[in-house]
């Protein structure tokens, strides 16, 4: 397994322990996990082809926006997953962004983190 790959394993179980109804952001993942914000959009776009499910529609970028989107069966997907947690979006925006905010910083255990 390469760096990239492990990488990107790395960032699909941190996806995958955000809870229903909350939303992260790339950044966050990546802080979480010392990589960059872009390697972490590169692993979700390639996340729909993992054999466990990752809930992709749960990542939006640093303004609430579903930068994602078009990565999704449809272009209206991602919003439909999100509204089917009872996520609110508007015009391709969380709406309570702050509210909904989930960081792996502050809510996985320390041993859970990238200790480089």
């Amino acid at each position: 397994m390469n760096e990239s790959t492990d990488f990107f394993l790395r960032v699909y179980a941190v996806v995958r322990k955000v809870p229903r109804g909350r939303i992260t952001t790339y950044g966050a993942i990546a802080r979480y996990l010392g990589g960059s914000a872009r390697t972490v959009g590169w692993a979700m776009n390639a996340s729909h082809f993992q054999a466990k499910a990752v809930p992709a529609h749960r990542v939006v970028n640093r303004n609430g926006l579903l930068t994602g989107k078009h990565h999704f069966a449809t272009p209206t997907l991602m919003q439909e997953l999100l509204q089917a947690e009872g996520v609110t979006v508007q015009n391709d925006r969380i709406l309570n962004f702050k509210r909904l905010f989930w960081d792996p910083a502050e809510h996985l255990p320390p041993e859970q983190r990238h200790s480089g």
